[in-house]
């Protein structure tokens, strides 16, 4: 009997094994200007006075939009960073190695400016300008970001030090990357990090023990010998490092380079990397001083105010990054949402899905104003109540967006389904990433704690803050409302530690609203005024309103290839 098949009479799926052919499944988001995507970011950089860098964030939109830029936040985050702290002989070299993308994520970063261009080229919208580029590459890899933050702010307070301000700063703010583990006098360019927090103290760097020896005669600009254990140093292949210790006249402040200027390694040396939950592709590290070399900064004693100025340009960066972490995650949303259908329908015409997107887009979309608002004021602190503006609402902005980011990752991550907790998402990444800007840089309560401290050493900074949320007065009735609540609660001098974090909450809910009933377009602020505002912060996203215009939110929002 022939039991053979005659082949040619099977259909060619069958020969070839299909199963299903792919369907309802979104084209990867890549391949497109994430800056001429972004209508609120380009809106936000005229608004505020950067209107002259339109056409190199339009370039810079094209670059960090491609699939291959994108490409290297994942390669730089599969492949962290490897101590390796002796070499093959044994002699101490205390090197961090990287993945080739993320030298080239370094690269791209430093050759643009993003560590030094308001330093280099000040001018009205200088720091907006520069804020936005960090926006956009921020969202392809936001781990990168911590050594070009450092470099960025270290300038402010090292230029308390003129001394070593002019040998430094050259190198600091030139557009090149040179990653090599050699001494800075062999290089055209160098990244600063910092070292401040020790295991006993914490946020409470007063209660540092790390001492400092004066070598001669001691005082601002001589050279110390450093003597202790730093618990959380941050990007450890820096160049030099701003550190805290003891002088013999208090905490004082210290530039430590990695090594001595006759070419020896420096004593700091790195005992172990930190394993950490996200901020993947950066290194942290612990650390010993065994008599390392640095020389003081700024006046004996004076170590916190000195690098106060530093700390307060990496809180602005802490709201850039996590403004960024929001764009982008509502922007896989968006785009996955309006690809995707179930149920019949795309899921973005759904109307609970529609409430849900369009709060997304609402939160992000007020982070960025917020950002950006103060990024116009520290470009104009010459103006005294800009500067007014800048000291209290960076604090208060870092606190609330760096606190929202968390949620509204989770939340994107449910829209996208199964799919966005798959690690070759950006998705789980974007989630892992987003209480990391809440923590560093002063948590949440010492955030709350800052501005009742600026309160009570400076007590104009409300007057300039109420005097800018002054400027949306009469433009929403629930806003008039809201503000006139907080003022009452702000004059109420009784218990203020214990009420912080709430009065925070409102001082940053008012000066979003404000920021979007004077310049986005009225669907966004009436969302903003209705889900914020009436509602309260504290419900679930989606739940705003009726009567809300939520796919003029997610239209404007959405991200288009």
């Amino acid at each position: 009997m022939d039991n053979r098949i005659d082949t040619t009479l099977m259909p060619p799926s069958r020969m070839l094994a299909a199963t299903h052919e792919v369907q309802n499944q979104p084209l990867p988001l890549e391949d497109y200007n994430s800056f001429r995507q972004d209508r609120a970011l380009q809106e936000g950089v005229i608004r505020n006075g950067a209107g002259w860098a339109e056409a190199g964030l339009e370039a810079f939109g094209a670059l960090t939009g491609r699939a291959d830029i994108i490409e290297l936040g994942f390669q730089a985050n599969e492949n962290p960073p490897v101590l390796y702290t002796h070499d093959r002989h044994g002699h101490r070299v205390d090197l961090v190695k990287f993945h080739p993308a993320y030298h080239q994520l370094m690269r791209t970063s430093l050759e643009n400016g993003l560590h030094s261009s308001p330093w280099t080229d000040p001018r009205p919208g200088a720091h907006v300008a520069r804020a936005a580029k960090v926006y956009l590459l921020s969202q392809v890899e936001a781990a990168h970001q911590c050594p070009v933050t450092m470099t960025f702010a270290a300038v402010p307070a090292l230029r308390h030090q003129p001394d070593l301000a002019r040998d430094w700063l050259p190198k600091i703010t030139a557009r090149a990357y040179d990653p090599r583990n050699v001494p800075d006098g062999q290089k055209q360019a160098v990244t600063i990090g910092m070292a401040m927090t020790e295991k006993q103290g914490g946020s409470d760097v007063r209660a540092n023990t790390t001492r400092a020896h004066p070598l001669g005669a001691g005082g601002p600009g001589q050279p110390y010998e450093l003597v202790g254990h730093k618990y959380f140093v941050s990007a450890p292949m820096c160049d030099a490092f701003l550190v805290l210790a003891q002088a013999p006249g208090g905490l004082s402040c210290f530039l430590l380079p990695r090594w001595r200027p006759d070419g020896e390694k420096n004593p700091l040396q790195i005992q172990r990397l930190k394993r950490k939950m996200g901020n993947v592709a950066n290194a942290s590290s612990e650390t010993e001083l065994r008599g390392a070399l640095a020389w003081m900064v700024g006046a004996e004693g004076r170590g916190v105010a000195t690098i106060i100025e530093m700390v307060a340009m990496t809180r602005f960066d802490c709201m850039i990054g996590s403004a960024a972490g929001m764009r982008q995650a509502v922007s896989q949303a968006l785009h996955h949402c309006h690809h995707r259908s179930a149920f019949g329908a795309p899921l973005d015409r759904q109307p609970l899905m529609q409430n849900v997107l369009a709060d997304l887009a609402l939160e992000a979309e007020a982070a960025l104003a917020l950002t950006l608002r103060i990024g116009r004021a520290l470009d104009t602190t010459a103006d005294e109540g800009e500067r007014l503006l800048a000291r209290l609402g960076t604090a208060v902005g870092k606190y609330w967006i760096c606190k929202r980011a968390p949620n509204h990752a989770y939340e994107a991550m449910e829209c996208i389904g199964g799919s966005g907790v798959m690690e070759d998402c950006i998705m789980p990444r974007l989630f892992r990433e987003s209480p990391v800007n809440a923590i560093w840089e002063g948590s949440g309560n010492v955030q709350c704690l800052d501005v009742l401290r600026a309160q009570a050493k400076e007590p104009r900074v409300l007057d300039a803050y109420l005097a800018e949320l002054a400027r949306a007065a009469g433009a929403d009735a629930r806003y008039d409302r809201f503000l006139a609540r907080l003022k009452d609660d702000l004059a109420d001098r009784d218990g203020l530690e214990y009420r912080a974090r709430d009065l925070v909450d409102r001082l940053a809910l008012a000066l979003q609203a404000a920021l979007l009933l004077q310049d986005s377009p009225a669907a966004v602020a009436d969302a903003f005024c209705a889900g914020r505002l009436d509602r309260g912060d504290g419900a679930n996203y989606g739940t705003l309103p009726r009567g809300i215009d939520a796919p003029a939110l997610i239209e404007r929002a959405r991200p288009r290839l």
